[in-house]
């Protein structure tokens, strides 16, 4: 059975709430994304599971201020288990300054993602994948 309207909504919520939570260095926010053993793969490196995932997530805002833009995003799955895939833009906050902000690279993420027993789906694993 396809993706039901309703975890389609869902899934793209799930999004948004990862950019908000790591855009303002909400650490335990954006772990909770994350099943508690997920796995996050960037060229900052693999990290593993929700100690790891609050670390890294609290620690990107405190390296720079950041928006991240998420769009054209595809999903495949059933009704317990998901792939998702879109495309990045990380903008570089600059304010005061001109431009305000920059486009610091494009990228693709590549999700495997899962519902709960609480009826909430996670992601089990995201890797981004850099255009550079």
């Amino acid at each position: 059975m396809p993706l039901s309207v309703e975890d389609q909504l869902a899934i793209q919520q799930l999004y948004a709430r990862y950019n908000h939570a790591i855009d303002s260095g909400n650490g335990a926010g954006w772990a909770a994304t994350f099943t508690p053993e997920g796995v996050f793969v960037s060229g900052s490196g693999t990290f593993s599971g929700t100690e790891q995932l609050t670390g890294f997530g609290t620690a990107f805002a405190t390296r720079m201020k950041a928006r991240h833009w998420t769009n054209n995003l595809v999903l495949e799955g059933d009704g317990t288990s998901a792939t998702g895939a879109c495309y990045l833009g990380l903008y570089r906050l600059t304010p005061g300054e001109q431009p305000p902000a920059s486009l610091l690279v494009t990228a693709i993420y590549n999700d495997s993602l899962v519902k709960g027993a609480d009826g909430e789906w996670r992601f089990t694993k995201r890797t981004v994948t850099s255009d550079a």
